[in-house]
């Protein structure tokens, strides 16, 4: 069994001169980076836990994360099926829970794929694929919610 390693480094840039010093004091802006990337991804908290709105979230990013290993799952089974996908767009939503106590967590996760492919007398075989694309994709099987694929067909 092969195992892979990922690593990232995450640095604050929130510190507006007097670190967290009080709650309203610091900005929430962070920047993940990885070794041979082309940019760092500008983050923050979402907006309402006084983050910036222009930058990712941890919650978006784990949303199109679970999109985007999806997507990267089927095309792999569409290429091995010898169906041309020319498009592909995914519009995701996770719903998550808010807890009293501040906690949270995700309580789902939809992926809302459109595909293109070449050969219309293919689109049922095509669209079977995403049964398989989400037992095989890493980050889905690494949640402890529910991820539902709901493609337009």
């Amino acid at each position: 069994m092969a195992h892979h390693s990922f690593k990232t480094t995450l640095r604050w840039t929130g510190n507006l001169g007097s670190g967290t010093s009080a709650y309203r004091e610091y900005s929430r802006d962070y920047e993940v980076s990885a070794p041979q990337k082309l940019a760092p991804v500008l983050g923050s908290s979402a907006q309402i836990y006084r983050g910036d709105e222009r930058r990712y979230n941890p919650e978006e990013l784990l949303v199109a994360a679970l999109s985007s290993c999806h997507m990267l799952a089927y095309l792999h089974l569409c290429a091995d099926a010898g169906i041309v996908v020319t498009a592909y767009e995914d519009e995701a939503d996770g719903t998550m829970r808010a807890n009293s106590d501040g906690s949270g967590e995700f309580v789902e996760v939809v992926l809302h794929p459109r595909v293109q492919i070449t050969d219309a007398a293919r689109t049922a075989q095509a669209a079977a694929l995403h049964d398989r694309a989400h037992e095989m994709c890493f980050i889905a099987r690494s949640v402890n919610f529910p991820v539902r694929c709901d493609p337009d067909r």
